[in-house]
């Protein structure tokens, strides 16, 4: 778990700025700190450098573009990280031993093999993703959050913890949300970074809340076993949303729990997408 509060800070920083030109520099300042001391924090509780932690952002994230924004250009996908395009394709194939061409040919193929799971993934048809997306106006979600850096096949035991060190704030109305950063067929899945979050009041007065922004939300309804939900993610990056009327925003996506049956393992979420 990432618990400092100037290191989420930083990390927020990075990612909501992913796409323009961000120093080591910049990201000490904005926290206050030395550049030298900042950076041995920053190491210490995440295991990368600012710069390895920026440079990786930006390899995936742009990743994460070609494959959902296929019609667009690599070189436009590269502008919009700072890039030239060939500098971009130099960094690319340093960090995904692929060059964005070959990267963009073989992702529909890589995402079918389930990094969690030893099976392959049989994804929905178009018509079968739209009966189950709705287009969603959000409201706004303050909520408690613990941030963390690993595989995302430690979540139920992330998520027991958190319950019971929160529970005195569950209520009726606490929705239980999960907010991802990371596709994890492109992201190693053991450096996947993603919050397990509970509403709250937005007078809660503990440091660790933010707001989860609302908006337009493209809203995949979810109702199986755990196992299926990467399954589900993949169909909307490379079924729908590349054949959908929508674009994916700067916003980052996150699940909402409506049921869990720890039994069978089946689940009922909410997967919203943001878009523009």
């Amino acid at each position: 778990m990432i618990t400092s509060e100037y290191i989420n800070r930083a990390i927020d920083y990075i990612l909501d700025h992913a796409n323009e030109k961000i120093s080591v520099d910049e990201i000490a300042a904005h926290c206050n700190f030395s550049r030298y001391y900042f950076s041995r924090m920053f190491k210490i509780e995440t295991g990368e450098s600012i710069y390895e932690f920026i440079k990786r952002i930006k390899m995936e994230q742009s990743a994460f573009r070609l494959k959902v924004e296929k019609s667009r250009s690599i070189t436009d996908i590269s502008c919009d990280y700072g890039y030239s395009s060939s500098n971009y394709s130099v960094a690319f194939k340093q960090h995904h031993d692929l060059s964005p061409i070959e990267f963009r040919r073989s992702i529909m193929q890589k995402s079918l093999a389930n990094p969690f799971i030893n099976t392959g993934v049989g994804l929905e048809t178009l018509d079968g993703c739209r009966k189950k997306i709705s287009i969603e106006i959000l409201e706004d979600y303050p909520v408690i959050y613990q941030r963390y850096k690993g595989n995302y096949g430690d979540l139920s035991v992330h998520w027991g913890a958190f319950q019971e060190k929160y529970q005195e704030y569950v209520t009726e109305q606490t929705l239980f949300l999960e907010r991802t950063y990371d596709d994890p067929s492109i992201t190693d899945i053991d450096e996947c970074l993603y919050d397990i979050c509970m509403t709250v009041p937005k007078s809660c007065k503990l440091e660790n809340t933010f707001m989860i922004k609302g908006g337009k939300y493209a809203v995949y309804h979810f109702n199986g076993p755990v196992k299926q939900i990467y399954t589900a993610y993949q169909s909307i990056f490379n079924v729908w949303l590349p054949q959908s009327n929508y674009d994916i925003d700067e916003r980052y996506g996150f699940d909402i729990y409506r049921k869990i049956d720890c039994d069978s393992m089946i689940m009922e979420i909410d997967i919203c997408i943001p878009i523009k």
